[in-house]
């Protein structure tokens, strides 16, 4: 009997997530009726320079060694969120998949050793179109791995990478990036539905513009009654020196200008009203919480 790429990949999946679940970040919140589970797309493993160049580097260092972290290797988690409600199973961001770097694309595995399979996934959701929270779209073959997905997207995030001229503007460092999103993008575009900021796009789910690391990258507020969650992407893209320093700019940021000012507002907003947050690139399974401290802002982690 022949297999389907679908049951040959979940079968990959299947025996990955035996072999790796005692390193899968894992991380469980009840909202209510909503179920939120944070998993991992492994880690990425970058140079120093890609986040630290721009800041005045005599203030930089000292942080660093304060907060015990490297100048020079940045090996931040990919934390996957994961949303269940009622018949819904939705993912926030979808990682890097196989094609982006060998220490990420782990997410299969991870969703198995909570027994959920890509056609269990009926809403994908995008915080932004950056390579290890998009290209996870496409399964080893290079067809759409969540084929019965409905996706979502902010308006301003799907133009900029579908505008053709985006290749030739990014700068030379990202026009894979560019080149990759338009290509991913356009295979689910019939199947894709665009929000703005203040939208309701789930029951219990409201867009939050958070622009600056990409021209529309956006945040998510889950929230039941009185307690919420913000699930963040990249608008706060380390648990170190965004905090402590949050209107540096940092290199990993499209428009750095933009995204500073972005990460002081919400990190005011956060901290005042004690919000838990999920955090793409926080540490661990990026759960916790954000601090007011006399010099800037803390990441207090949970778990």
């Amino acid at each position: 009997m022949a297999v389907s790429r679908r049951k040959f990949l979940a079968g990959i999946a299947a025996s990955q997530g035996l072999m790796m679940l005692p390193g899968l970040a894992h991380a469980q919140i009840a909202l209510g009726d909503i179920q939120l589970d944070v998993v991992s797309d492994g880690s990425l493993n970058l140079p120093g320079g890609f986040i630290f160049d721009p800041m005045p580097q005599t203030e930089l260092l000292p942080i660093l060694k304060d907060l015990g972290q490297s100048a020079d290797v940045l090996t931040p988690p990919c934390n996957v969120t994961l949303m269940r409600h009622g018949d819904r199973v939705v993912l926030f961001d979808v990682g890097s998949g196989p094609d982006f770097t060998p220490t990420a694309g782990d997410l299969l595995a991870s969703l198995e050793a909570l027994t959920v399979t890509p056609d269990d996934v009926t809403d994908v959701v995008f915080t932004h179109a950056h390579p290890d929270h998009l290209w996870g779209l496409l399964d080893d073959f290079g067809d759409p791995l969540f084929t019965r997905a409905s996706y979502m997207i902010g308006q301003a995030e799907w133009d900029y990478w579908i505008n053709p001229n985006t290749v030739d503007e990014i700068g030379e460092a990202r026009a894979s990036f560019a080149v990759g999103a338009k290509r991913r993008l356009e295979m689910i575009e019939d199947g894709t539905t665009f929000f703005n900021d203040g939208d309701e796009i789930l029951p219990g789910v409201a867009a939050r513009a958070s622009f600056g690391h990409t021209p529309g990258h956006m945040a998510f507020e889950v929230r039941r009654g009185g307690e919420a969650v913000m699930i963040l992407g990249d608008c706060i893209g380390n648990d170190h020196i965004a905090f402590a320093r949050p209107e540096w700019h940092s290199g990993s940021d499209q428009d750095p200008e933009t995204a500073a000012a972005t990460r002081l507002s919400l990190m005011d907003q956060l901290s005042h009203e004690k919000t838990r947050v999920i955090g793409y690139h926080l540490t661990g399974n990026g759960v916790g919480y954000v601090d007011k401290t006399s010099a800037g802002y803390a990441f207090v982690k949970e778990g």
